[in-house]
């Protein structure tokens, strides 16, 4: 090796060493030090230089994750130590028998020792898999399988970013066997289904199966399209000279190793707080980004692993306790089609109300007419409808066996069901749209309900049975007809007195000021969420530059591609978006110069926050990508380093730790002000 390929080697090696960090802070941590464009930019710089110098790559380079071409088959693979089940237990008594019987086995009873550690965590409903490390380096990752043998996804495994291919630490173990559950999050479970069915493939059925499916791909370039994540909760074989004596150990050591555990985890000192704790998590649990389905309790001290043993199938010294059951059987009693504010004709079962995952259910999307037709759903039918969180509960299967022998398929109906306009299916989509435009009652309603939504124009006093009144009525046919409304025709309205009606006005009054992010997300324009909303904003600065701009500027901004340019030209290019725009803006409506975003990202910039509580605007991930993007440095916990802290309900702990430190916080009220200003 000559004098420059050193350079180059010793360069290489500091940017994956760099990368690796990055990864570490980012995907584990959850505490990005750099910007997405700095991480780029590194990134790019190592992957010329590999492809300029194509002997100094290494398996465990960053720029290596994914594969260029798919395998033939799966091959079956040893586990080095048997990946056991659970068994489970469904309420209160039963933990408690379960904890009475290890004590016995135990022999505490007898002893002054009355309780005995546990460690709780979360139970997630994803896809197990077990991998090895041998000196530190990712050789091999596996499925569950038969416990004993499972099917080799070392290719899928690598392209999941918080999957360490080299630990982290200088006393990494010789030989290190550990076990992690790969999941799908919610919110890119759902992001995931739209852009499919959009396109007309079939979604997942629930983020399980996303998991499972996501592992089973061949061709690892799928897989990484896919938005996968894991956590790690045990280890099977381990060769070190640190062995560690309790499973909360296990989880320590593993994070100092750059594998991700959940944060969730708890040390448990006795079945009481055990039972504290699931009841705490199954409050939680909706708010969680991620599917959970019970908590496991393990048995802290590893030498009580090794006295209690295991069965054939469970290990004895843990257990599972679930939650309620989220899937439940029920009827379709009809099939309606309701009308968005985009035109989009959405097929709903109304079901005969069922309890499921912790609310009565009675109606459940059929998301378009394919899934329709691909579920072959009919009415009269018996169904496995699922509700997970804050998700619109959706039908998983007809149970067939149970069909009525005259029952019928659902047709598509030919005109839109609620102006009779024609309807018809633009070429590259999957979903079938009323052509009305705003002629249509339904998608005025919609429209108008979302340009007042708390996170476009915020309305306050405008909610949907007052929106549908004023439509009924044929007061406002557009959003820019709601500031020509006056206190007389306002108070005529159902259950509208005259002090709601000047509430209303004056809320009114207070929209007209806002931020052109907010204007562009209340437009509706099609596939232009906030997050989109904000890119163009912070590009153009202007909206009048926004609406002359043409495919190829549109395409500059980083949250736009190809389809979403189209969309956006598209809605500025209708006379009747335009004449849309020139009134609501003659309403009064405006915004700041762009300077005041300037003035946030400079306040914020290097700043550490952190979120605590449950958000209703919005999910705490979206949260932390508006506060990153705003410069700021996201964490979770609260430290004399914080600078500001922002609580949503249920704030607990860590915002009295915060006032005790003397650290700023920012109720949701408070936090939506600011971003208003962003």
């Amino acid at each position: 090796m000559n004098t420059a390929e050193k350079k180059v080697f010793q360069e290489i090696q500091v940017l994956r060493k760099d990368i690796s960090d990055h990864d570490f802070t980012y995907y584990v941590l959850d505490e990005p030090v750099i910007p997405d464009a700095e991480y780029d930019r590194l990134m790019l710089r190592l992957k010329t230089l590999e492809s300029l110098y194509p002997a100094l790559i290494i398996s465990d380079s960053p720029t290596q994750r994914v594969g260029i071409s798919p395998i033939g088959e799966f091959k079956e693979v040893s586990h080095l130590s048997p990946m056991l089940s659970l068994d489970n237990v469904f309420n209160e008594d039963e933990l408690i028998d379960f904890d009475r019987r290890l004590k016995d086995k135990l022999g505490f009873r007898a002893s002054a020792q009355r309780e005995v550690e546990y460690v709780a965590e979360p139970k997630l409903d994803g896809a197990a898999v077990n991998l090895r490390y041998e000196s530190g380096l990712l050789v091999l990752a596996s499925t569950r399988g038969d416990g004993n043998r499972g099917e080799d996804v070392t290719h899928n495994v690598r392209t999941i970013s918080s999957v360490p291919l080299r630990l982290r630490g200088k006393n990494v173990p010789k030989l290190l066997e550990v076990r992690g559950e790969v999941f799908m999050p919610k919110i890119g479970f759902l992001n995931y289904n739209q852009r499919v069915s959009e396109m007309g493939e079939k979604p997942f059925m629930n983020p399980r199966n996303a998991a499972a499916g996501s592992l089973r791909q061949l061709d690892p370039r799928i897989t990484a399209d896919r938005p996968l994540e894991i956590f790690f909760y045990g280890i099977g074989k381990f060769n070190h000279s640190k062995t560690p004596h309790a499973h909360s150990e296990v989880l320590e050591a593993l994070h100092g190793y750059g594998l991700k555990v959940c944060p969730e985890w708890k040390l448990m000192t006795s079945i009481d707080d055990c039972l504290r704790y699931y009841s705490y998590l199954e409050k939680k649990r909706n708010s969680l980004p991620y599917e959970i389905d019970g908590i496991v309790y393990k048995l802290n001290l590893l030498k009580h692993h090794s006295f209690l043993g295991s069965s054939s199938r469970a290990p004895r010294w843990a257990i599972a306790h679930k939650f309620p059951a989220q899937e439940e059987l029920t009827v379709i009693e009809d099939v309606e089609f309701q009308v968005g504010r985009t035109g989009a004709i959405t097929p709903v079962a109304r079901l005969h109300p069922v309890f499921v995952g912790g609310v009565n259910v009675s109606n459940a999307t059929l998301h378009n007419m394919n899934e329709l037709l691909r579920k072959d759903v009919r009415v009269g039918d018996t169904v496995i409808v699922r509700r997970a969180g804050d998700v619109i509960p959706e039908i998983v299967r007809v149970v067939k066996k149970f069909r009525h022998v005259d029952s019928q398929p659902v047709e598509q109906p030919q005109q839109c069901p609620v102006c009779q306009s024609d309807i018809g299916r633009e070429e590259g989509e999957v979903v079938v749209r009323c052509m009305g435009g705003l002629l249509c009652a339904a998608q005025r309603k919609e429209a108008i309900r979302h340009f007042s939504s708390r996170r476009a124009l915020d309305v306050e006093g405008l909610g949907v049975k007052v929106i549908e009144q004023l439509v009924e009525a044929k007061l406002i046919n557009g959003p820019a007809d709601i500031y020509k409304l006056s206190l007389e025709q306002l108070s005529k309205l159902e259950r509208m007195g005259k002090k709601s009606a000047a509430n209303l006005i004056e809320s009114l009054e207070k929209s007209k000021s806002t931020t052109l992010t907010r204007f562009l997300y209340a437009l509706g324009i099609r596939q232009v969420g906030e997050v989109t909303a904000n890119a163009l904003s912070k590009h153009f600065k202007s909206l009048e530059k926004l609406m002359i701009a043409d495919e190829e500027r549109l395409i500059e901004v980083p949250e736009v591609g190809v389809t979403v340019a189209a969309s956006i030209k598209t809605f500025f290019s209708e006379t009747k978006n335009q004449i849309m725009i020139a009134e609501l803006i003659e309403a009064g409506i405006y915004w700041p110069d762009y300077s005041s975003s300037e003035v946030m990202e400079v306040w914020l910039s290097g700043k550490t926050v952190v979120l605590t509580g449950s958000l209703t605007s919005m999910t705490r991930d979206e949260a932390k990508e508006i506060l990153r993007k705003m410069g700021a440095k996201v964490t979770n916990n609260i430290s004399r380093s914080t600078n500001l802290v922002i609580a949503g309900d249920s704030p607990g702990l860590k915002a009295d730790k915060a006032r005790s430190l003397g650290i700023e916080i920012y109720d949701e009220s408070a936090w939506l002000k600011l971003l208003d200003m962003y």
